[in-house]
């Protein structure tokens, strides 16, 4: 079954997220002394996995205004535990059709054939596929597209970036806009999510990249935006209410 929501903050507050301790959830806020989640860099399904595993009736979060106007779906059912027993089912079937086959088929004798391959038998399990995980720095300059200067101090203070995989925001050169900033990624990654932010201000973009193309553990990653266009005020923080939606069945059970 699938459960839908949406949500919501009544009453936003106007304290300073960058003011705040940074810990794993978000930010710790001491003047009402409760964790902050950062729901801002989260994609639809982590949201709604956060809050569906949250034991807490309390929540205070820092979101985009663009998600209060989303619908978020969780799947009572894990994905996970279908396919093992798909699989499983599928693994059934094989074997029970080889089972008939060769009941089917005359008895072959065969003359100096080779040792036996040893048989297992077993519940069937699905172990997925472990990716290498990798340390790389992520460096370049976050420019003006219009000037190919640094992004204006004054306009756009303490700018920081984020990438997928980073242990945390790194502050960018107001003066020269270089940023270097260390992530970790799998050996498959082809793609990154830049989250680049100052107190009240949002960028986001996805960018293609080629782990060829690291050299001394190093990835070169230059980013021009329009500021005036692109970094939007559009965070908003507060106390967050969940909408619920009516429930659908999910006749597919995927």
């Amino acid at each position: 079954m699938i459960k839908q929501f949406s949500l919501e903050i009544e009453n936003p507050c106007d304290a300073k997220f960058s003011e705040m301790t940074p810990n794993a959830q978000g930010s710790f806020c001491s003047s009402c002394a409760k964790n902050v989640i950062d729901l801002s860099r989260k994609t639809n399904s982590e949201v709604a996995k956060i809050l569906a595993n949250s034991k807490d009736t309390s929540i205070c979060a820092r979101l985009k205004t663009s998600q209060l106007d989303q619908v978020f779906e969780h799947n009572a059912v894990s994905k996970l535990t279908t396919f093992k027993y798909a699989t499983a089912i599928a693994a059934t079937v094989l074997l029970s059709s080889n089972v008939v086959a060769q009941e089917k088929e005359p008895v072959k004798i065969e003359v100096d054939s080779t040792k036996p391959q040893r048989v297992i038998m077993g519940k069937i399990a699905y172990r997925e596929p472990v990716n290498k995980v990798i340390s790389v720095t992520i460096h370049g300059k976050l420019l003006d597209s219009k000037t190919k200067k640094p992004i204006s101090e004054k306009l756009y203070p303490n700018l920081s970036i984020y990438i997928n995989g980073a242990s945390k925001n790194i502050k960018i050169d107001a003066k020269t806009g270089k940023f270097e900033i260390p992530v970790l990624l799998n050996d498959d990654t082809k793609e990154i999510s830049v989250h680049i932010s100052n107190d009240d201000k949002n960028y986001n973009n996805t960018f293609q990249i080629d782990l060829k193309a690291i050299k001394n553990n190093k990835l070169n990653l230059n980013i021009n935006i329009k500021p005036e266009e692109e970094l939007q005020n559009y965070m908003i923080m507060g106390g967050l209410g969940i909408r619920n939606h009516t429930s659908k069945n999910n006749n597919s059970e995927s």
